[in-house]
Protein backbone atom coordinates (compact mmCIF):
# COMPACT_ATOMS: atom_id res chain seq x y z
CA UNK A 1 0.00 0.00 0.00
CA UNK A 2 0.71 3.31 -0.91
CA UNK A 3 1.62 6.51 1.83
CA UNK A 4 -0.38 9.73 0.99
CA UNK A 5 0.11 13.36 1.86
CA UNK A 6 -2.93 14.97 2.43
CA UNK A 7 -2.29 18.70 3.50
CA UNK A 8 -3.43 22.31 3.58
CA UNK A 9 -2.28 25.68 4.18
CA UNK A 10 -3.26 27.48 7.15
CA UNK A 11 -4.96 30.52 5.30
CA UNK A 12 -6.91 28.17 3.09
CA UNK A 13 -9.05 27.33 6.23
CA UNK A 14 -11.74 30.18 5.99
CA UNK A 15 -14.59 30.46 8.60
CA UNK A 16 -16.69 32.73 11.10
CA UNK A 17 -15.14 32.19 14.81
CA UNK A 18 -17.81 30.69 16.05
CA UNK A 19 -17.49 27.41 13.74
CA UNK A 20 -14.02 27.11 15.15
CA UNK A 21 -15.47 24.03 17.09
CA UNK A 22 -17.94 22.17 14.31
CA UNK A 23 -14.97 22.15 12.27
CA UNK A 24 -12.89 20.92 15.48
CA UNK A 25 -15.27 18.39 15.77
CA UNK A 26 -15.74 17.05 12.19
CA UNK A 27 -11.87 17.00 11.70
CA UNK A 28 -11.60 14.64 14.90
CA UNK A 29 -14.43 12.61 13.54
CA UNK A 30 -12.48 12.05 10.27
CA UNK A 31 -9.30 11.26 12.12
CA UNK A 32 -10.88 8.70 14.23
CA UNK A 33 -12.70 7.21 11.58
CA UNK A 34 -9.55 6.94 9.61
CA UNK A 35 -7.83 4.94 12.61
CA UNK A 36 -10.96 3.19 13.04
CA UNK A 37 -10.54 1.80 9.26
CA UNK A 38 -6.96 1.18 9.89
CA UNK A 39 -5.39 3.44 7.36
CA UNK A 40 -4.00 6.01 10.08
CA UNK A 41 -0.52 7.17 10.11
CA UNK A 42 -0.11 10.83 11.43
CA UNK A 43 -1.64 13.86 11.29
CA UNK A 44 -1.47 16.92 12.87
CA UNK A 45 -0.61 20.68 12.61
CA UNK A 46 2.37 22.54 12.39
CA UNK A 47 2.93 25.44 15.25
CA UNK A 48 3.30 28.08 13.82
CA UNK A 49 4.75 30.34 16.71
CA UNK A 50 7.81 28.04 17.13
CA UNK A 51 10.26 29.10 14.33
CA UNK A 52 12.04 26.49 11.74
CA UNK A 53 15.79 26.03 12.19
CA UNK A 54 18.26 24.15 9.83
CA UNK A 55 20.66 21.59 11.29
CA UNK A 56 23.70 20.80 9.25
CA UNK A 57 25.63 17.84 9.15
CA UNK A 58 27.98 18.74 12.05
CA UNK A 59 24.91 19.61 14.56
CA UNK A 60 25.63 23.59 13.92
CA UNK A 61 21.66 24.92 14.23
CA UNK A 62 20.62 28.36 12.28
CA UNK A 63 17.55 29.99 12.48
CA UNK A 64 15.37 29.70 9.08
CA UNK A 65 14.85 27.50 6.17
CA UNK A 66 15.13 26.71 3.13
CA UNK A 67 13.72 29.75 0.69
CA UNK A 68 11.12 27.38 -1.47
CA UNK A 69 9.92 25.66 1.94
CA UNK A 70 9.06 29.30 3.82
CA UNK A 71 5.64 28.80 3.41
CA UNK A 72 4.85 25.29 5.27
CA UNK A 73 2.48 25.38 7.71
CA UNK A 74 -0.95 24.59 7.97
CA UNK A 75 -2.45 21.03 9.01
CA UNK A 76 -0.90 17.00 7.23
CA UNK A 77 -2.60 14.42 7.19
CA UNK A 78 -0.55 10.77 6.23
CA UNK A 79 -2.69 8.17 5.32
CA UNK A 80 -1.48 4.23 3.71
CA UNK A 81 -3.96 3.32 1.03
CA UNK A 82 -4.81 1.13 -1.66
CA UNK A 83 -5.20 3.34 -4.38
CA UNK A 84 -5.20 6.86 -4.82
CA UNK A 85 -8.87 6.79 -5.72
CA UNK A 86 -9.08 5.82 -2.08
CA UNK A 87 -6.93 8.84 -1.49
CA UNK A 88 -8.98 11.22 -2.95
CA UNK A 89 -11.80 10.22 -1.51
CA UNK A 90 -10.18 10.49 2.47
CA UNK A 91 -8.79 13.80 1.03
CA UNK A 92 -12.65 14.79 0.02
CA UNK A 93 -13.68 13.76 3.64
CA UNK A 94 -11.22 16.21 4.90
CA UNK A 95 -11.90 18.64 3.23
CA UNK A 96 -15.68 18.67 4.13
CA UNK A 97 -14.12 18.82 7.88
CA UNK A 98 -11.81 21.74 7.69
CA UNK A 99 -14.22 23.78 5.08
CA UNK A 100 -10.75 23.74 2.91
CA UNK A 101 -9.26 22.01 -0.35
CA UNK A 102 -7.08 19.64 0.08
CA UNK A 103 -3.35 18.83 -1.61
CA UNK A 104 -2.91 14.94 -1.89
CA UNK A 105 0.37 13.55 -2.96
CA UNK A 106 1.99 9.96 -2.99
CA UNK A 107 5.44 8.97 -1.30
CA UNK A 108 7.70 6.96 -2.72
CA UNK A 109 7.54 3.54 -1.97
CA UNK A 110 10.21 2.45 0.13
CA UNK A 111 10.49 -1.15 1.76
CA UNK A 112 12.24 0.02 4.33
CA UNK A 113 9.74 2.46 5.80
Amino acid sequence: MTKYLISFPSDAMVFPAEDLQAVSDASHAVVQEAKDAGVWVFGGGIDESVPPVMVDGDGTVTEGTYPQTRQIEGGYTVLELPSREAALEWATKIAVACRCAQEVRAFQYDPAS
